[in-house]
């Protein structure tokens, strides 16, 4: 019964914050949407800026799962690096508190939401990293350093999630993952 409440009270939130964001929602809607006594919500979370926390942990791991899907119905190194790429751009767009922690609310809730883009990047290395790794196992990869060049990935990939999110159009998400991928595998060096 307590978890079921408290699944409650966070999809509730999940949906007050994608439509109002964290800053416009109130404990009160919270618990009002969730069909709970404003107490009750005290008695899960501190305070509503928790309850944030906990939505974005749950749509980070949710992010996880869909991005893994993904990469599990690829068998080559190069594909499920493509895979993570195009789970991620897609899955971000249906995650509102995930989208919206990179475009409101940044300069007076920071600290919660750095923690959460920390969380992401770390989780994006370590699925990168087990690909780069299996790919090294395989012959496919030649890379003496796989943490710090999935790193390098994680991180240059993040740049392009909002424009490529944004866009809209899949056809030219794919084509520019495509090209990043093109630029990844072949450098960018004459031979």
């Amino acid at each position: 019964m307590k978890i079921e409440k408290k699944n409650n009270i966070i999809t509730a939130a999940q949906s007050l914050f994608a439509r109002f964001g964290l800053k416009k929602t109130t404990v009160d809607e919270i618990a009002k949407f969730a069909r709970v006594g404003k107490g009750t919500i005290y008695k899960f979370f501190r305070s509503k800026e928790e309850v944030f926390s906990e939505v974005v942990d749950r749509e980070i791991e949710f992010l996880k799962l869909k991005i893994l899907e993904a990469i599990d119905k690829e068998t080559q190194p190069e594909q499920k690096i493509r895979a993570f790429m195009l789970a991620k751009i897609n899955y971000l767009k249906v995650l509102a508190n995930l989208y919206h922690i990179t475009q409101k609310d940044a300069s007076e809730h920071w600290p919660e939401i750095e923690e959460a883009r920390q969380k992401m990047t770390e989780q994006d290395r370590n699925i990168i990293k087990r690909i780069l790794d299996e790919g090294v196992k395989l012959g496919v990869f030649v890379i003496k350093n796989t943490a710090l060049t999935a790193m390098a990935i994680a991180v240059a990939f993040k740049g392009f999630e909002i424009p490529w999110m944004l866009s809209g159009k899949k056809y030219e998400v794919e084509k520019n993952v495509n090209l990043l991928l093109g630029i990844l595998f072949n450098g960018i060096k004459a031979r």
